[in-house]
This record gives structure tokens, sequence and C-alpha cells, in this order.
């Protein structure tokens, strides 16, 4: 994902403090263990997964990720945690 795309996503996410838990929960699902012993020793889920994530959702690895759609994945996060409980 690149670099714009990550600023686009955080800003769609701030203007929605209702998402906030749910992102960060993510995230913190998201990053691997140990993510500082290997490169490029960032917080970054693994590019096998962001790979499997874009398949799935766009048919394609290559294809951009939309800001909308992290946004509906949120909030569909949120609502499934919430029917859990």
């Amino acid at each position: 994902m690149s670099a714009s795309t990550v600023v686009r996503v955080a800003a769609a996410v701030a203007r929605r403090p209702d998402l906030w838990p749910t992102a960060l929960g993510q995230a913190r699902r998201l990053i691997p263990p140990r993510w500082w012993r290997r490169a490029p020793f960032l917080p970054v889920p693994s590019a096998a997964y962001l790979e499997m994530r874009l398949v799935t959702q766009y048919g394609r690895s290559d294809h951009r990720v939309e800001v909308r759609d992290v946004v509906h994945y949120l909030t569909w996060c949120r609502s499934w945690s919430r029917a859990l409980r």
C-alpha cells in the first residue's frame, strides 16, 4: 500500500471517531509479532496478507486500495464485534 493511500485512509478514519477503537484494534491484530526484527522494521501487515486481501477484494493484487472500502470494512468489523457480545 502506498504512503499516499495510508494517509488518505488515516484521514478518512480520523473523520470517523466512532471507528477509532475498531481501527486501532484491527491495526493491533494485523501487525506481526516482533515486527521490529524484520525489514522494513515498521509495524505493517505482511505483504502476503495484503496481497491476499487485495485479491479477495478486487480480484487482483495490483488493484489500488479504495478508501471507502477500508471504511466499510471497519464499519463491518465494528458491527460484527458488537453482534458477538
